[in-house]
């Protein structure tokens, strides 16, 4: 998948220095390369939140059985993309189900359909409409579902006693997002989703699908100051049209003033446009506000 693929080399020094981190209160994150995964490990059971790749996933299963033998409750996908879920099949022998948002199901499955018939052992067993929870031990767990931001089925996951909520790819921290719009992706609601979330977790600290360098966690001013890219991307475009320029002109910049530390992750990528850079960000976000 192109998208896993330009995402693999984001994490992998993080990974070689940490492996399994933990957080607070047996909740913690693995980062390697794909979608940083969260994780409570308790003598009652465990919790995994997306899988990145098989190679990877296998490294964390063994990482979690030496914190404890209990067993893995369930696995939970914040959505379909392949560097989230490509390690579902790794899991899939010792998780007892596998749970995303009905719209991320549904494009999980579209998305694997073509594959071997084995990737199929990683689709979900339980889908949920606005909310999913389960308790381990003392802690809660909820899978919710914000509404469309990065993809239409993306959830966050929220650890409720620990107050640790794993955003998947609702932020990408200092560098330029992917935004899935043929899957439902939408810059203008991914301000709203971002608002909600800061209003809702002001104390919590974020685990964040991907971030430039180890930066794979972070505070509510992380969460605002990506909404505050993305509204400066909005903006610049916003502009641009007003004043009569192509599309490719107004994507055809260097930076957003302020935001010099978003650079670009993936230069002369062979797609159309450009993934990882502030010109697909650009481009995506002329193409919603023009499109009907």
């Amino acid at each position: 998948m192109m998208v896993a693929q330009a995402l693999a080399p984001l994490g992998v020094r993080a990974q070689s220095a940490a492996g399994l981190r933990e957080l607070r209160r047996g909740v913690g994150l693995f980062v390697g390369p794909g979608g940083t995964m969260g994780w409570l490990a308790t003598p009652d059971g465990v919790v995994v939140v997306d899988s990145q790749f098989p190679m990877t996933a296998d490294t964390c299963i063994a990482s979690l059985r030496e914190r404890t033998p209990a067993a893995i409750q369930a696995l939970i996908n914040t959505h379909h993309h392949g560097d989230h879920t490509a390690g579902n099949v790794t899991f899939r022998p010792v998780v007892r189900q596998i749970v995303q948002h009905e719209r991320c199901a549904i494009a999980h499955r579209a998305l694997i359909q073509a594959q071997a018939p084995a990737a199929q052992r990683g689709l979900a067993d339980v889908t949920f409409t606005d909310a999913w929870n389960v308790s381990i031990g003392d802690e809660r767990v909820s899978a919710v579902h914000v509404g469309a931001a990065h993809t239409s089925g993306d959830a966050l996951v929220f650890f409720e006693r620990a107050n640790v909520v794993h955003l998947g790819d609702l932020v990408f921290n200092r560098i330029p997002p992917f935004i899935d719009r043929p899957s439902g992706g939408s810059i203008v609601n991914w301000l709203t989703v971002l608002e909600s979330v800061a209003k809702k977790h002001p104390d919590a600290l974020f685990i964040f699908g991907h971030g430039k360098d180890d930066m794979s966690t972070g505070t509510v001013s992380d969460v605002r100051y990506f909404r505050d890219y993305l509204t400066a991307a909005l903006d610049h475009v916003r502009k641009g049209i007003a004043a009569g320029r192509s599309q490719a002109e107004i994507a055809a910049v260097p930076a957003l003033p302020g935001f010099a530390d978003h650079a670009d992750l993936v230069k002369n990528y062979a797609s159309p446009i450009p993934l990882f850079t502030l010109n697909h960000v650009l481009t995506i976000a002329y193409q919603e506000l023009t499109t009907r």
